[in-house]
């Protein structure tokens, strides 16, 4: 039987495709087990009844986060290149790296504010060039390190906003029970987290990204938080890559992890593996220790972008703003001397109210 989808087997090489081990190559050819082979080939075998197929065909489930050769950064600046990354239903991710490695450019990548540069992002094995919005009701969860809540608002409204289930928020962290009437901005840095995982949780998604939980944290409130990913993963069947400073707690609540520097997947490997091998993946990586001049002006290189492409999307919010444009657009030299007398303005009051007019 020609193993080729499009030839006149097409029936039968879906069926190896759905039942035994696959691979596909570049040229789109699938190999399948000898036994599901056979059955595609007669049809004369229930599929049900065979008993000699690989376990990985029993346990293979479509990957719900796939990336492919993805690159990414700011400014046309390229941060990371060539990323490959998976993510399974019921399963928790890590990716780990040193600072300035650019985990947070690829989960923003991933969630859709940043545009790849190149390289594919899928989601349920369908490749997506949404933006973020829509991705998010799409069932993607985001959780960033800046905690970002409504601070003015009570905890209850904020677990409320994009149809959040207070009930399965609260299962989650019962301790938020007896906060749901204060304001948000009156919450510690935990509850404050706790709020954010919850309300991304609590929405019932298909795959969550996070990014560094445990900033700022203490330790017991950062288990907590992992412990409520790992639940959420091990009950709903949700996937979840997350970024994480703690490499041995990330490690005990994950079952894969990615290593990445300098833009780059370095390794790959379970977390039951990384745990035995942490020493030595702490020493080349995480430690700081084999950080060369090179290494150091590249971080901060990657930093002065990040910084410079956050400055431009608040110009351009601003430019929109005052021109009554919704969409973005070349830059000229008649939109600088509006962004200029809008500060002009806005110095001028400023003088204004401290009484120093002149």
């Amino acid at each position: 039987m020609s193993n080729d989808p499009t030839s006149s087997g097409q029936t039968g090489n879906m069926t190896a495709g759905a039942l035994g081990r696959f691979t596909a190559d570049a040229t789109g050819h699938v190999t399948s087990d000898e036994a599901v082979r056979s059955v595609a080939d007669d049809g004369s075998v229930d599929p049900a009844s065979i008993t000699d197929v690989s376990p990985y065909a029993i346990t293979h489930t479509p990957n719900l986060l796939e990336t492919r050769m993805l690159k990414a950064g700011y400014l046309g600046r390229e941060v990371v290149s060539g990323v490959n990354i998976t993510v399974r239903p019921g399963e928790v991710v890590a990716l780990l790296g040193p600072n300035g490695a650019g985990k947070t450019t690829t989960l923003l990548t991933l969630a859709g504010q940043l545009a790849p540069v190149d390289g594919i992002v899928m989601f349920s094995n369908v490749p997506t060039f949404t933006p973020m919005y829509q991705r998010v009701r799409g069932g993607v969860g985001l959780v960033t390190e800046e905690r970002l809540i409504f601070t003015k608002m009570s905890t209850r409204d904020n677990l409320r906003i994009g149809d959040g289930d207070v009930d399965r928020a609260l299962e989650l962290f019962p301790e938020l029970k007896a906060r749901l009437d204060v304001r948000a901005g009156m919450l510690s840095g935990g509850e404050q987290q706790m709020v954010a995982l919850s309300r991304a949780l609590s929405r019932d998604p298909k795959i969550l990204l996070a990014d560094e939980l445990s900033l700022g944290l203490a330790p017991m409130i950062v288990d907590r938080l992992l412990g409520a990913v790992r639940r959420a993963a091990d009950e709903q069947g949700i996937g979840a890559l997350i970024v994480e400073q703690h490499a041995r707690k990330a490690l005990k609540n994950s079952d894969r992890m990615y290593l990445m520097a300098r833009g780059q997947i370095r390794m790959e490997m379970s977390s039951a593996e990384a745990l035995t091998r942490l020493d030595e993946i702490e020493h080349a990586y995480l430690a700081g220790v084999s950080e060369t001049e090179e290494d150091h002006i590249e971080r901060k290189r990657r930093k002065d972008v990040r910084r410079a492409w956050g400055r431009q999307r608040v110009r351009e919010r601003e430019l929109r703003r005052l021109t009554g444009t919704q969409v973005s657009r070349r830059h000229t030299s008649e939109d600088d001397e509006i962004l200029d007398r809008e500060q002009q303005r806005r110095d001028w009051q400023i003088r204004v109210r401290r009484g120093r007019k002149y």
